[in-house]
């Protein structure tokens, strides 16, 4: 069998990571880091099935950053742009332009030329869109502080790329060769290259605005699915080989085009047609990276290489940790924020290759820069790791720390623990109906907003017992746990059940696990945070569909007695997961049965919401 076929090759490429990604993701490194060592073992230098090819497939692999960065650019609306204005401009600005300053400095410091230093500082500042969204989407960080600041400068690094692609044929030194290809700009004088980049990414506007959305409107009347997936497909591509024909990068071709088609009536379409290839391309494109490492490089001059990675991490991470500051992230969101983007990015491989053709860096300088990149951005995944394992939890728990429990001055027959999504709805509803409620929680700016509003509340953890006492504890007769997480709910009941056994608590939980957890602590009375909203919109659904409205909130109130029922049965099982499935699909056959048998029994007492007897107690009573 021929090694190098191209089956062979993608049996091997798969192979690598269907293994090492949920290995690596068990191991709680994230899918990124499972795709780079994929990509390491197969690689030249390990195990071999990669070899010299490796370099090809990476380049090919890098369809999958152009398709992100089309998605990217497709989800920036105008309004989107102009609430995000102050940290893309002021954050990412300044992160461009300082540490491309400080990079240069350090390398002229070096003894590097001018315009080699400069182009080295552009090139370095930027950082991985790839790696970034891809970690911190995985973990769920993106709606956070860190998450959005992240991506506001990722946003401007995407957009800088532009005027640096601009600037960089002008750094080429007076008779240098030309360019190797069949770009456009090949053998043209600096000037005559700018203006070619200025009018691709001119085209390309005018384009999208006055050829694509026509194209669209006729594809989409065809009514033929596959020709739509063909049309984004072919989009994508078509970008990319302009792009490639005025000797550009097509993922910035790609994004320039997702913005001109972020307005468009087909966006959604397009989104959907082309996620699931940009997330084979992207894995491919990381697993292309791990497997073009040069280890022989590396290994020839180990403390140098180390020296020169922890160097331009640092520089990068002190650059985004001193703008965090400036733009008041909170201590443990600025550490994730620097640490998320201190690497260099996958432009940087675009770039490099640019300068050693162009004959701004020599090769041997392009050649230990690229390995430089690659291992900045194996590293990223770990980075975040040790944030998360070491320095979040610390700075996390100090912070909190730092600002006392209140003083409680009052006590009442209800105390809520947690005014968050859940809680806050809760406590207005108990405020609404004249039941004087003692609320506690422990995030200090959601406590400081409650004041603003005139609503006495109280900072301090409700898991802890002199802080209950404080409150009432002991002479309340209802605790409404609704705390934003299972592990601090879970303290709370313990605490409860220990010291004030004769509360009654009312828990919240989110999920079926959670509810499991919580049946093992002896709680009676919980609630599933989704659960009422689901059937009120299930109940709904039968009304649009021509049900009658006492049948379909009938049949929510059947369903959500006989499923909670049955979670109660399944609790048992939760361990035996052969059982469990089986015994979870008999009751869900159980409760469909029901439901439709239940559709000609008369109405009972039990589960009617305005039978004649409640009727006639309420017309007594005016």
């Amino acid at each position: 069998m021929n090694e190098h076929s191209f089956f062979f090759t993608a049996m091997i490429y798969l192979a690598a990571a269907v293994v090492c990604v949920p290995v690596a993701k068990k191991l709680g490194l994230g899918s990124v880091l499972g795709y780079l060592l994929a990509g390491i073992f197969i690689g030249p230098d390990v195990m071999g099935f990669i070899g010299a090819e490796g370099q090809d497939i990476l380049h090919f692999a890098e369809f999958g950053v152009v398709m992100m960065l089309f998605l990217i650019g497709i989800e920036l609306e105008p309004a989107l742009l102009w609430k995000l204005r102050a940290p893309i401009i002021g954050m990412g600005g300044m992160q461009v332009l300082i540490t491309t300053a400080l990079i240069t400095g350090l390398a002229l410091w070096l003894g590097q030329p001018l315009r080699a230093a400069l182009a080295l500082g552009m090139t370095l500042s930027l950082s991985s869109t790839a790696i970034v969204l891809q970690s911190l989407k995985e973990k769920g960080l993106m709606p956070s502080a860190a998450g959005q600041s992240s991506f506001s400068v990722l946003l401007f690094q995407d957009i800088a790329v532009i005027p640096m692609l601009a600037i960089f044929p002008l750094l080429a030194p007076p008779g240098a060769a030309a360019m190797e290809g069949h770009s456009l700009r090949d053998g043209l004088p600096g000037w005559a290259q700018t203006l070619i980049v200025l009018g691709a990414v001119v085209l390309i506007i005018l384009a999208g605005r006055y050829l694509v959305r026509p194209l669209m409107r006729v594809v989409a009347r065809a009514r033929v699915r596959e020709l739509f997936t063909t049309f984004a497909l072919l989009l994508v591509v078509g970008i990319s080989v302009l792009m490639t024909v005025v000797g550009l990068s097509p993922a910035l071709g790609a994004f320039l085009g997702g913005v001109v088609l972020a307005n468009s009536e087909y966006k959604h379409e397009l989104e959907s047609d082309i996620e699931p290839f940009k997330g084979l391309l992207l894995g491919l494109f990381f697993i292309a990276v791990g497997a073009s490492i040069d280890f022989g490089l590396i290994l020839s001059q180990p403390w140098r290489m180390l020296g020169l990675v922890i160097a331009l991490m640092t520089v990068k991470c002190l650059v985004l940790l001193a703008l965090g500051r400036l733009f008041r992230l909170s201590t443990d969101q600025n550490l994730l924020f620097g640490f998320s983007l201190s690497q260099v990015g996958e432009f940087a491989f675009v770039l490099l290759s640019f300068t050693h053709q162009s004959g701004i860096l020599p090769a041997d300088t392009t050649s230990m820069m690229t390995a430089a990149v690659a291992l900045s951005m194996a590293f990223t995944p770990l980075v975040i790791m040790v944030y998360e394992k070491l320095l979040q939890p610390r700075f996390t728990i100090t912070e909190s720390a730092a600002r006392e429990p209140d003083a409680i001055t009052e006590k009442h027959p209800v105390i809520l623990a947690g005014f968050g999504r859940a809680g806050n709805i809760i406590g207005r509803f108990l405020l609404a109906n004249g039941v004087r409620t003692t609320i506690l929680d422990l995030d200090s700016d959601r406590i400081d907003l409650l004041h603003n509003l005139g609503i006495q509340a109280y900072y301090g953890d409700a898991s802890r017992h002199d802080l209950l006492q404080a409150a009432g504890a002991a002479d309340a007769k209802v605790i409404i746990i609704a705390a934003d997480s299972i592990d601090q709910t879970t303290e709370i009941v313990k605490v409860v059940r220990k010291h004030f056994p004769n509360l009654q608590m009312l828990v919240k939980a989110e999920s079926i696990s959670d509810v499991f957890d919580l049946m093992e602590l002896g709680v009676l009375h919980i609630y599933r945070e989704s659960l009422d909203t689901s059937l009120r919109m299930g109940a709904d659904a039968l009304r649009m569909l021509g049900y009658r409205a006492y049948h379909a909130q009938r049949a929510a109130g059947t369903f959500r007695q006989h499923d909670e029922k049955a979670l109660k049965e399944l609790s048992a099982l939760r361990d035996d997961k052969k059982t469990y499935l089986h015994t979870f699909k008999e009751r869900i056959e159980e409760i469909a049965r029901l439901i439709n048998r239940d559709n000609v029994k008369p109405w009972n007492n039990e589960t009617v919401s305005w039978d004649e007897s409640s009727l006639i107690e309420e017309a007594k009573k005016e």
